[in-house]
Order: C-alpha cells, then structure tokens, then sequence
C-alpha cells in the first residue's frame, strides 16, 4: 500500500527582504527534500536567500468566523496603533 507524502508550506526570503512570503506548496517525503525541491521549484531564477518548509498539518489557524472575538479586544487600546504616536518630520517611509 503506497502512502502520499507529506504536504509542505513553502516560504521564501527574498534578496532584498527581511521577511518570508508563502510562495506555495508541494509533497515530500522529509524537510531536507522539501526544502531542495522548494530550491527547484521556486527559487529558479535565484531569488531567495533563505527556505522555510512547515508541514500543512503542523500549521495551527484562527477561523475568518472567529474574527469579532480574536480581533476586537485590540480595538480598543489606541495606544496600539500607529496613529496614537507623532512622528517626526524628519521620518519618511514609516
């Protein structure tokens, strides 16, 4: 009996990113072939410094139903948000 191989998230840091981005997925027997077939797949053009693999099964998410109570509590400490803060006229970009 034939099993399917595990089902991998890839995410890609890219040359001039500070972040990982999810680019995809594949199967894979193991992380070290997930992370040379990501290499392959999605990193031809040599854009990525970095793979992250993570089993699907392992990824652990808040349901869209589950908005109102995860989110609002948030809502109502301003101090949290960017705007509570001046910012300096010398600063660009932020």
């Amino acid at each position: 009996m034939k099993s399917e191989w595990a089902l991998w998230e890839i995410f890609i840091r890219s040359q001039h990113g500070l972040a990982h981005r999810h680019v995809g997925s594949l199967h894979a027997p193991d992380a070290e072939m997930a992370i040379n077939n990501a290499r392959d797949v999605y990193t031809r053009r040599n854009e990525g410094v970095s793979i992250w693999v993570v089993k699907s099964i392992d990824i652990a998410a808040s349901s869209p139903d589950d908005k109102a109570p995860l989110f609002d509590p948030a809502n109502s400490k301003v101090y949290r948000h960017p705007t509570f803060f001046p910012m300096p006229e010398e600063v660009k970009g932020l």
